[in-house]
């Protein structure tokens, strides 16, 4: 990868980069670099460059591409960071220290690895940048995971399915994501990898053959009815993620809906209804598998509408349309926010930050250890699912949440309160598991004084822990801890 190549992928995404500043960025740390080699045999100046062209694709700013082209000149270097600041801003120098500051702990587990998480999250929030350029910085670094000792490659591509995989996904990055995951997974299941491969080939052709066929008829009559598509492209599924789909269900493709999918981009939200409607039209959809996700979006923003249909071959396809704005970021996250032009784009943005810097303010307010890794499982490595109050807003909480959860997380007095629940117009218990898209209704005793502590023995989240906490009685402390 050349100064050159970068620099044309610059041009081709029409980015604000200065050129000038970009090369002189390369030359410093290709003369940092020189003489180093990496253990693939490549120069070292082959990672920096990688790195920086992952975050070009990604549309990323000046300073990011910049900092990913030095983010190892201060550890791996005689260059300092005080010299990058000189010649190329203090932005820069922030972000490289952001990178070099996340460090190179061996990874041997995640309760083991809990001060690094740490460390990661101040950086997120400090400047969400820095967990960007470490992504680009890791898939390369997979990449070339060949020329390294099988030890290694096992560390290396478990702590990427563990640790930096579950966090692209959080942050809604899904081409990071799926990239990392498939590229982490040979090494991690080296024989479970070369199984789904095996399924995915079996009747790859046939497949892609349908896929052509329905793209073909759904086009044709999208624009018969002045749909403007403005892509339509085939999507086979990441192999980590059908591996954990299909091994749920002993290797059965025919049990996995979305193996292949035809995304359609369209222009504006309505064309991406009626598109819909016209597709019904062609053909028959599977009974309990269309979601829309524009109206009610996945809790890392994620937007589309998703259907999935018997084709004329037999063969079942998903189809996912959306319109450009909510293609980029499906795609790239909030990568897709950082470049934002209007005040929308902002509060997208802030929203999407939410999360991160409550992880880090409960960081350095030095909480116990084992409550951090217990909320970092339940609120980065662990799926999320969205409830809805009965006014219709969304409220995203962890998989397998209560009530209880819910309640404290609409406010202190409503959880401290609740007697009850309504899920879905059905009085239920407190300690239900909630499931994406369920209507939650508390009912409220407003003679109680305060809460249940047995609740604590089935609520999921941070809030509704602390909140009990705070009205717990001396001496129930250590049987509060036995619970968790």
């Amino acid at each position: 990868m050349s100064l050159k190549d970068i620099q044309e992928k610059i041009k081709e995404q029409n980015l604000k980069v200065d050129l000038d500043l970009l090369a002189l960025a390369y030359d410093f740390a290709a003369q940092a670099h020189k003489g180093q080699l990496r253990l693939s045999g490549e120069q070292y100046i082959e990672h920096s460059a990688r790195t920086a062209a992952t975050l070009a694709d990604f549309k990323m700013d000046q300073e990011t591409i910049i900092a990913a082209l030095l983010h190892d000149v201060p550890e791996d270097t005689e260059r300092t960071l005080k010299e990058i600041e000189d010649n190329f801003g203090e932005e820069v120098a922030m972000l490289v220290e952001g990178v070099t500051k996340l460090g190179k702990l061996k990874y041997r587990g995640i309760e083991r690895y809990i001060e690094n998480l740490r460390r990661m999250f101040v950086a997120m929030a400090s400047d969400i940048r820095i967990i960007i350029i470490k992504f680009a910085d890791r898939l390369h670094n997979l990449q070339t995971l060949y020329a390294l000792p099988k030890r290694k490659q096992e560390r290396i591509s478990k702590e990427t399915l563990e640790i930096y995989a579950p966090i692209a996904h959080r942050l809604g990055i899904g081409v990071l994501r799926t990239a990392l995951e498939d590229e982490a997974f040979k090494y991690a299941l080296p024989k479970e990898y070369q199984r789904v491969q095996e399924l995915v080939e079996a009747k790859k052709e046939y497949r892609l053959l349908c896929l052509e066929e329905v793209k073909q008829k759904i086009t044709s009559e999208l624009k018969n009815n002045n749909i403007d598509v403005i892509d339509c492209h085939g999507r086979a599924k990441g192999l980590y993620s059908l591996y954990r789909k299909v091994a749920a269900h002993n290797y059965d493709t025919n049990q996995v809906y979305d193996l292949v999918a035809l995304r359609i981009v369209v222009s504006s939200v309505p064309d991406c209804y009626a598109a819909l409607g016209i597709i019904h039209s062609l053909y028959k959809p599977l009974k309990g598998r269309i979601k829309d996700y524009i109206a009610q979006p996945k809790p890392n923003r994620y937007r589309s509408l998703h259907t999935t249909l018997f084709c004329a071959r037999g063969e079942i396809i998903e189809i996912q349309i959306r319109n450009s704005k909510m293609h980029e970021e499906a795609e790239y996250g909030i990568a897709a926010h950082w470049q934002y032009k209007d005040k929308e784009d902002k509060r997208d943005l802030d929203d999407h930050m939410e999360w991160i810097q409550e992880l880090a303010k409960w960081y350095r307010a030095k909480e116990d250890s084992d409550d951090y890794l217990h909320l970092l499982k339940l609120d980065v490595f662990q799926n999320r699912v969205f409830i809805f109050t009965p006014e219709g807003d969304v409220i995203d909480l962890p998989e397998d949440s209560t009530p209880v959860d819910f309640a404290y997380h609409i406010h202190t007095d409503i959880g401290n309160h609740a007697a009850g629940a309504k899920v879905n117009d059905e009085i239920t218990s407190l300690d239900t598991k909630l499931k994406s898209g369920d209507i939650v209704e508390i009912l409220i005793d407003k003679n109680r004084k305060e809460p249940n502590y047995d609740w604590l023995k089935f609520v999921k989240t941070r809030t509704a822990r602390s909140k009990i906490r705070a009205h717990s009685k001396p001496g129930l402390w250590h049987r509060i801890r036995s619970w968790k």
